[in-house]
């Protein structure tokens, strides 16, 4: 499953190697450039729709060919194939990623905010709450994930800043360049990579990372 910035759209890469659009338009409109997209346990797709990937017009400072009234956070079930905006006040919503349990869902805001905000996740799919769970110290969030333990691993300016349930910054790894995603990996789940603007790098961990 892929969110592509120029495409607007998210899509999935067949088994014959060919990429189908999955979700592109909502209520008739073009998406703007899909960020991230994360999938529950249910089947079904969540994922953010900042406007980074549309070209700004110099004399008006407006995003070009923008038809969404604003930066969302969707919900897609393939089944229905109903797709709906779950959120509708972030500023640049970005990556995002449930607990473990799937009882929450954190959504990070690298527009002005450069949060993480945390939503209860009802059975239905609808979200409430929407506090802030967590807030950036250096640079701003970007990709995001939960370790199976629920911490909250987040890209950042000066590498990757790790926050404990409850919220707290318990942990940062430095990297040479501010880290743009990041999951983990290898045989064990216990590797993290972590990319960059012009690396990759990872190191490895002592915990595991959460299914999704």
């Amino acid at each position: 499953m892929t969110c592509e910035h120029s495409g607007r759209r998210v899509a999935v890469l067949e088994k014959d190697g060919m990429l189908r659009t999955v979700v592109d338009y909502f209520e008739g409109k073009k998406l703007n450039s899909p960020n991230d997209v994360v999938v529950k346990s249910d089947g079904t797709l969540w994922f953010t729709d900042p406007e980074y990937g549309l070209k700004t017009d110099p004399a008006t400072k407006q995003r070009v060919g923008k038809e969404q009234p604003g930066n969302y956070v969707y919900r897609h079930d393939p089944k229905t194939g109903k797709t709906t905006a779950v959120v509708k006040d972030f500023v640049q919503p970005n990556g995002l990623a449930f607990s473990p349990d799937e009882k929450k869902l954190y959504v990070a805001d690298s527009g002005t905010p450069r949060h993480i905000r945390v939503f209860a996740v009802a059975p239905d799919g609808t979200l409430s709450g929407g506090a802030v769970f967590c807030t950036i110290d250096k640079g701003g969030p970007d990709g995001i994930r939960v370790d199976r333990d629920g911490r909250v691993w987040s890209s950042a300016g000066d590498g990757v800043q790790i926050f404990a349930a409850d919220g707290r910054r318990i942990g940062k790894i430095l990297t040479p360049e501010a880290a743009a995603n990041l999951c983990f990996g290898g045989s064990d789940g216990k590797t993290l990579f972590m990319t960059a603007r012009k690396s990759l790098y990872s190191v490895p961990v002592l915990v595991t990372g959460a299914a999704r």
